[in-house]
């Protein structure tokens, strides 16, 4: 007691380096030594008044000493939070003793800065990422998503990528995250390619309906190399993304057919038709034609896209059986042959050759790579 009386006295006079060393050590004592209940009680009331102290170093280097420990006082730790950045910085971003809602109310109301600090804490609660994640700012986001100890929700995931998906860094962040839920990783896929149509450059070499197509084709191709690294468990989120942009199309669901995307396929035929799963999938491993024919009518597909699914469904139930060895390539090219051949007219027909003649450049690139491996 008689210690802390005369550190009270002396404060008065000392020099603002001295009375931040004292400070710090006062702190240390607080938290790390086994004080006597009257001294305990002494040293919190003059840490308490130091928070007055007119010189940011003092109140920073208490912040620094209490600012990792569960027993520091809570009054103190609450107005060093409040306090300028450059003191508060220590316990926003290791205090155990700030709450969520602590955290919360501060990224709601400070400063970008704050919030990538508060997003770079040991220990990121779901509840705080998610308010990170709704208004944080782009670095705060990106801060989120670089710490390995925060607990990020799906939807977090998604209002980041709503919020900052154009942004390019914050982007790639987002894509090389592997708890990134498939449809984000399709809302992703389409800004990146509005963002490229959009490009003045790309604008002025192309023109805008020719940048339009090529964009589009290239997130159908995209989209389709996307499903092959999707879980099934998240086929319905993805597919319900698709459905409500309108890129649930018959071409979309006749292109994952022709590349053997037959889980996909059938989940899109659960939530088109809604239909049970086991149901959809028992009939898709062994219906027969009659069945199948109803089930695609019960998902809107029009009666003109029967025969070309089926053909494939059958080719690749056969390879699934280990009875036949086959790849897009043959698979497209006997759809094609099912609506007529080389000479087939219309859309349909239109559309499977372009899915065999995207498959025939394929695999002569493949094989041509092969070759200069060689």
């Amino acid at each position: 007691m008689t210690i802390v009386s005369h550190f009270l006295r002396w404060i008065d006079t000392a020099r603002v380096s001295e009375r931040a060393a004292a400070a710090s050590a006062l702190a240390h004592a607080y938290v790390g030594a086994d004080l006597p209940f009257e001294d305990r009680c002494a040293a919190e009331a003059a840490l308490t008044l130091l928070l007055d102290d007119p010189s940011s170093k003092v109140r920073q280097a208490m912040a620094e000493a209490l600012s990792m420990s569960h027993h520091a006082p809570v009054q103190v730790i609450a107005a060093l939070a409040s306090d300028q950045p450059e003191v508060a910085a220590f316990v926003l971003a290791r205090s155990p003793l700030l709450t969520d809602a602590d955290l919360i109310d501060r990224v709601a109301t400070s400063q970008k800065a704050t919030q990538v600090l508060i997003a770079g804490r040991p220990a990121v609660s779901m509840a705080l990422a998610a308010a990170i994640a709704e208004i944080g700012d782009e670095e705060a986001c990106a801060a989120l998503l670089a710490n390995s100890d925060a607990a990020i929700a799906s939807l977090s995931f998604r209002r980041m990528a709503e919020r900052h998906g154009h942004v390019p860094a914050l982007r790639e962040a987002l894509v090389a995250d592997p708890r990134l839920p498939a449809d984000c990783r399709h809302m992703l896929l389409v800004k990146l390619g509005e963002t490229l149509k959009n490009s003045p450059l790309v604008l002025a070499l192309m023109g805008a309906a020719r940048a339009e197509r090529i964009m589009r084709d290239a997130c159908v191709k995209a989209s389709l190399t996307l499903i092959e690294n999707v879980r099934v468990d998240e086929h319905a989120a993805l597919i319900e993304h698709l459905r409500l942009r309108g890129d649930l199309t018959a071409s979309f669901i006749i292109r994952a057919v022709a590349h053997g995307k037959v889980d996909f396929f059938g989940s899109a035929l659960v939530a088109l038709t809604r239909q049970s799963e086991q149901r959809v999938r028992a009939l898709l491993a062994s219906g027969q034609d009659v069945a199948l024919h109803a089930l695609l009518r019960s998902a809107g597909l029009a009666t003109a896209t029967h025969a070309i699914i089926l053909r494939a469904l059958k080719i690749w139930r056969e390879v699934a059986n280990g009875k036949r060895t086959a790849g897009v390539q043959e698979v497209s090219w006997l759809m094609l042959k099912e609506l007529g051949g080389q000479a087939a007219e219309g859309d349909l027909a239109g559309l499977v050759r372009s899915i065999h003649l995207d498959a025939l450049r394929e695999n002569a690139r493949g094989h041509a790579l092969a070759i200069a491996a060689a």
